[in-house]
């Protein structure tokens, strides 16, 4: 039986060792889990003394009234102290170890320990130190502990209910072997209680009671240990919790985000393969590898991260989905992973927006004396095949089919028609369909008949701008 309280205490220990690995691990891998930990620790170690410095101010108000005596100031004074180291820990809080705010929480408990055990200097009616040190004062370590919970991780916690019982220990040993004692009042209590050995045991002023007080050591310890492994629970949710910021943050590289909102809240496979109509758009760099010969890396990079961006903000703020980057161009879906009303005309306004912000894009390269870029783009509706694809260690969602080769090959067919964009008849009268307004939908672009798309043996209608 003993032999198994030990193997089970050893388990115990290495599996919460093992916690705070896994905790310092990902803090380390996960930016969000490290932003959640930063976050909980300062606001609850700023509830923490905002709630331990009213409290503690009240009483430093309260006791002078209740007892108006000069001697009590030496508490009021110990009570303003403790606010002091208080606001100290605050400005010491660190996520992880820190020796500073350690040593501080180690000061906080010993001066309590000291104000329990240390008779009063200034009293005026000498009194045992036993008498003092078991004045159930012993219940303020608890509201201690207790507000440890907000402010600490739950190891400080736990160093915290070891600290209380071992400097508990500590006090009850030094007022044995050096405490004020009155031998007379325990031979006044003694005759006046001789007909009740409990009442002389637990009325004697010079008595330490030490079942009692090693009761209050195991207690506090117990209630310690408690109070962290909640910590240590919460801890585990709040880890959980930024795997899920983690997780959406990825989503939100691919999706808008009102669409990464209804991802989360779903409870559907969306890498499912299956047929969809959607809208497809690729645009690239029209002469980009010309241009990274003639231009320095810096200069290409720049021009990279800037095209993308605005690209990204094209389709994402038009409800698409950014597919991939495909060097200095991209592929965007509109309707997945779910199809939408406004799929084609979302889709026809991306290719606008991307026109629009490359102009002012080059009218600032103009300023700074920068060559200008050209883009193209292409965009086509149809059926194509979505869902995961790759292998069991690399999965990707993606889509597949003709209407994706067909977007793929106007894009590049602006090069021969000498236009900007090449957007399919199919997408165009779909677009027309959802917006009910012909008009403003052709706007800009010119119709071209009978053209001709590699790879296929039929000729497409198209609209060019």
């Amino acid at each position: 039986m003993a032999g198994d309280i030990v193997q089970n205490s050893l388990a115990f220990i290495r599996n919460m060792r093992r916690t705070r690995e896994l905790e310092a691990e990902e803090a380390t891998q996960n930016p969000f889990l490290a932003q959640a930990l930063e976050r909980e620790k300062y606001e609850g170690h700023q509830l923490a003394v905002f709630a331990r410095t009213i409290a503690l101010g009240i009483l430093a108000i309260l006791v002078p009234i209740l007892v108006p005596q000069f001697h009590i100031l030496f508490y009021v004074g110990i009570i303003l102290l403790f606010i002091v180291i208080g606001w100290l820990q605050l400005r010491a809080a660190r996520v992880g170890q820190s020796r500073v705010e350690l040593l501080l929480i180690f000061a906080d408990l010993a001066l309590l320990t000291a104000a329990f055990t240390v008779t009063n200097p200034f009293q005026p009616e000498a009194i045992p130190s036993a008498f003092n040190y078991r004045f159930d004062n012993f219940i303020f370590f608890f509201l201690f502990l207790a507000l440890g919970t907000l402010a600490y991780s739950w190891r400080t916690v736990w160093a915290m209910g070891f600290w209380i019982g071992a400097l508990w220990i500590i006090g009850l040993v030094g007022v044995y072997f050096f405490g004020h004692s009155m031998p007379g009042l325990t031979e006044g209590s003694d005759r006046l209680y001789a007909g009740s050995e409990l009442l002389r045991w637990g009325l004697d002023p010079n008595g330490l009671q030490i079942s009692e007080r090693v009761e209050e050591v195991v207690v506090v310890v117990m209630v310690g240990i408690i109070l962290g492994l909640k910590g240590a629970r919460s801890n585990r949710l709040l880890m959980e919790q930024a795997s899920i910021a983690a997780e959406r943050a990825n989503l939100s590289r691919y999706f808008p985000s009102s669409l990464v909102d209804t991802l989360a809240s779903k409870q559907h496979d969306i890498g499912a393969v299956r047929n969809q109509e959607v809208a497809v758009l690729f645009t690239d760099i029209v002469g980009f590898t010309q241009f990274a010969e003639r231009t320095t890396p810096e200069g290409v990079m720049n021009l990279l991260r800037t095209y993308h961006s605005l690209v990204e903000a094209a389709v994402f703020q038009n409800g698409g989905t950014l597919d991939k980057y495909l060097g200095d161009g991209a592929m965007a879906t509109f309707g997945t992973p779910e199809a939408g009303p406004d799929d084609a005309q979302n889709a026809l306004d991306a290719a606008r927006q991307i026109l629009s912000e490359t102009d002012k894009l080059n009218a600032q390269r103009e300023q700074d004396d920068l060559e200008p870029v050209r883009v193209s783009v292409g965009v086509h509706f149809g059926t194509v095949t979505l869902g995961d694809v790759g292998s069991a260690r690399r999965l990707e969602f993606t889509v597949i089919g003709d209407t994706v080769n067909v977007a793929s090959r106007l894009e590049a067919m602006s090069r021969e028609l000498d236009c900007k964009c090449v957007v399919s008849d199919e997408l165009m009268k779909r677009a027309i369909g959802e917006s009910s307004d012909r008009g403003e939908q052709i706007d800009g672009f010119e119709p071209k008949q009978g053209v001709h798309v590699r790879g296929r043996r039929n000729v497409i209608d198209v609209w060019t701008v």
